[in-house]
């Protein structure tokens, strides 16, 4: 069953204000004010600017006076949209096939066939909020079986994240005001004056007498949000993404039918990237079916590719997942990721190629929503911060840990504390309590003093931690670590943490 996405970014005017000035200190309320004739109003605020009571529709000249120092900007509708489109041409290259702007302050995707290049809706939505905030956009979350609940959940609930459950889309709209139908200002205003307040007691009225009052447009968007009626999202498209289209003048429906014509698509895509010469990094197949509906399946690589033998083999494995329906009527291949792809010969008759090429298998991890990558050292001496993951195709830098100290091969997420037996200050332990498990400890090795990093931040600035190997009676070797120095409490809290286990 198709799910919809909803991204809501109440604050996209200041959100993009702040983006083009990052010298901005996060404490400056700002403003963005409207204009009409001499009147001037606030159309958008910031969370700092809310919290000195800014409210949007509040006169410029009261919100001043509430602040001195309030920063006022003019509206720019035509910034906003700029800022919006190229908020939703990133989305669609990182989370769906189908992605569109909900404007003025939205986007819409549905996430049939990538959600589980996610990692599930749960992993999804989290990690959208994240990334938008790693971005410094502000940003409401909304996932639902139609784009009508999605839209109206994303902007009613104040959550970052809102999943509403397969099926239960009546139940959880029906309480909503119903300015989030996206009916138009004048059809809300008469609604309200009529007595209706949420979407719900507007549902159970008799559409004729609503019909005969304000035309078809209330009972289409109830309709929408209820799922009763197919509200298709039109992709994002700009002129500089690649898109190859066959339309069938009969509809078609078989598997063998199906992929042949996906073949031709990939060979006149292909051709097309060739041209530009740019190879293709992740490519939608948009199936349009003959109710109406789409559905959607991405294929990527881990390296720019025009390989037709091997992008047609990717969507070989994965067009089992289309469900025809009654027919489809048109196929579009859109290759929404590309990058500058130079031919380069990789094998030849008098030299024989020892490197075995693991990109294919990374390519087909991938697609079946594994999540691959590399590490890469790091230049740290605290463990957690001496790696970070790299894109799994990326070139080798060639640099290497310079430690001489033993590390483990498996660094824990986060330390855990362990109980221990210890002289102080510098023995190591002698028994270690780990998840409720007693261990005697047979041999150690110790301590390796590891020191903060006082440029990171001020609290690493007399910060110390003394490592130590150690073996326990089954011959499992921990690492592990006392925090501080054992006589300095400026140093530590003296608590033992496991940090690694060693093969």
């Amino acid at each position: 069953m198709p799910r919809v996405v909803s991204i809501y970014l109440p604050d996209l005017p200041t959100d993009r204000i702040r983006r083009a000035d990052p010298s901005l200190p996060a404490e400056q309320p700002i403003a963005v004010i409207a204009r009409s004739g001499s009147r001037r109003w606030v159309a958008a605020a910031d969370a700092a600017a809310r919290k000195v009571g800014v409210k949007v529709g509040m006169p410029a000249a009261k919100a001043q006076a509430l602040f001195r120092d309030l920063m006022l900007v003019d509206a720019d509708p035509a910034a906003d949209a700029v800022a919006l489109e190229r908020i939703t041409l990133w989305a669609l290259t990182q989370y769906s096939p189908i992605v569109a702007m909900d404007a003025p302050d939205g986007i819409v995707m549905d996430t049939e066939g990538a959600d589980h290049l996610q990692g599930g809706e749960q992993l999804m939505v989290t990690a959208t909020a994240n990334r938008f905030r790693a971005k410094f956009l502000t940003a409401r979350v909304a996932i639902a079986d139609t784009w009508g609940a999605a839209h109206a959940c994303a902007r009613a609930i104040a959550r970052e994240t809102v999943i509403v459950p397969p099926g239960k889309t009546g139940h959880a709209v029906e309480r909503l005001p119903i300015s989030l139908l996206r009916l138009p200002d004048q059809i809300v205003t008469d609604l309200r004056t009529l007595g209706f307040q949420t979407v719900g007691q507007l549902s159970a009225t008799a559409r004729a007498p609503l019909a005969l009052r304000f035309g078809p447009e209330i009972g289409r968007r109830l309709d929408q949000i209820y799922g009763r009626m197919a509200e298709p999202i039109d992709p994002i498209r700009t002129p500089d993404i690649v898109e190859v289209t066959k339309t069938f003048a009969e509809p078609i429906g078989a598997a063998e039918t199906i992929n042949r014509y996906v073949a031709g698509l990939v060979t006149r895509l292909v051709g097309e990237l060739q041209r530009r010469g740019h190879g293709v990094r992740r490519t939608d197949l948009i199936v349009e079916k003959v109710d109406g509906t789409r559905q959607a399946i991405r294929a990527g690589t881990a390296k720019p590719s025009r390989d037709v033998t091997w992008l047609t083999k990717l969507f070989r494995d994965r067009t089992e997942k289309i469900e025809p329906g009654f027919g489809i009527e048109r196929l579009t291949l859109v290759a929404v990721m590309t990058e500058p792809l130079e031919e380069v010969q990789k094998a030849s008759s008098l030299v024989e190629d020892q490197t075995t090429d693991v990109v294919p298998l990374i390519d087909v991890f991938a697609n079946r929503g594994q999540r691959v990558y590399r590490v890469m050292p790091v230049a740290s001496d605290v463990p957690e911060r001496s790696v970070r993951r790299i894109d799994p195709a990326a070139v080798a830098a060639g640099a290497t840990w310079t430690q001489h100290w033993p590390r483990p091969v498996r660094l824990l997420p986060r330390p855990e504390l362990v109980e221990v037996i210890a002289l102080m200050p510098d023995h190591p332990p002698v028994s270690i309590t780990w998840r409720g498990k007693r261990r005697r400890v047979k041999r150690a090795d110790g301590p390796e003093r590891i020191f903060g990093e006082w440029w990171t931040r001020d609290a690493e600035y007399e910060a110390v931690r003394d490592y130590f190997v150690v073996e326990d009676e089954t011959g499992e070797r921990l690492w592990i670590f006392r925090s501080g120095d054992g006589v300095d409490p400026a140093t530590g809290s003296h608590r033992w943490f496991l940090h690694g286990i060693f093969a």
